[in-house]
């Protein structure tokens, strides 16, 4: 078996970004969140064994792998392997009771993973799943393509992208309204869609110019849209997914 490695689900336009690609996501439910157990920063744990059972759907291939601590059920984006191959994964973003909506199937739990590969070798990270998530939001909005330079006026009672940054602690699970430019957009990576907006404000120095959104809905870049959703800050996905501030489980309106 050749190596396994994640298929990305566009050609890289330039190292760690996917520009205006995407597929259909798996969407968990809002009651769906990241499992327990995994500490904020740790290394994921590495488990082996051959592939019991596999299946694609909605861009990812999953594996039921045979472990030595049990069966295991993993996701990753799309790649080659198949009943008998023996892999290693790591265990990363637990997800429990996840629904998969393509496949019609309930996962009591599953790992998305962003390394996986052929047993015995390093595994290599996943290109679809880490682009454009670094550790730090203002180190992924400096990967954008764009900057935003002319400012956009804010929505009706709403606040700009610089404001969000400069009281992001007492915004904190609070609700609010941006307005600002798509920059950049991946979709379907961990079960949401990842957009980043720009208004004209803030430092590009420092990333303060950039607000990651996340949300079920999709968006197109260059397009300026006003969003509406929970403010959290100091996010940490795990496997690199880390961000200072963003906006969650946002409502999109195109204007």
């Amino acid at each position: 078996m050749t190596d396994i490695r994640a298929t990305a689900l566009c050609a890289l336009l330039s190292l760690g970004l996917i520009s205006g690609c995407s597929k259909p996501a798996e969407q968990p439910a809002a009651s769906q969140a990241p499992a327990a157990g995994q500490a904020a920063g740790a290394a994921a744990p590495m488990v082996s064994g051959p592939v019991l059972e596999t299946m694609n759907a909605s861009s990812y291939t999953y594996v039921r792998v045979k472990t030595d601590a049990g069966d295991v059920w993993a996701a990753s984006s799309e790649f080659k392997v198949a009943v008998g191959d023996r892999i290693t994964l790591a265990l990363e973003m637990p997800m429990e009771n996840f629904r998969s909506e393509s496949l019609k199937r309930d996962f009591p739990l599953i790992y998305f993973t962003t390394r996986i590969g052929r047993e015995g070798e390093v595994p290599q990270a996943t290109p679809a799943m880490m682009a454009g998530h670094s550790q730090t939001g203002a180190a992924d909005a400096r990967a954008a393509t764009a900057q935003v330079t002319e400012p956009i006026q804010a929505a009706p009672g709403g606040t700009t992208v610089a404001g969000v940054w400069a009281s992001r602690k007492s915004l904190a699970g609070k609700t609010v309204t941006v307005r600002g430019k798509v920059v950049k957009f991946n979709g379907g990576i961990m079960g949401r869609n990842w957009i980043h907006i720009q208004d004209g404000t803030g430092a590009a120095a420092d990333g303060t110019h950039d607000l990651l959104v996340t949300s079920d809905a999709a968006a197109t870049v260059g397009d300026v849209i006003t969003v509406t959703g929970t403010v959290a800050i100091d996010k940490d996905f795990t496997a690199g997914y880390a961000y200072a501030v963003l906006i969650e489980n946002a409502k999109i309106e195109l204007k």
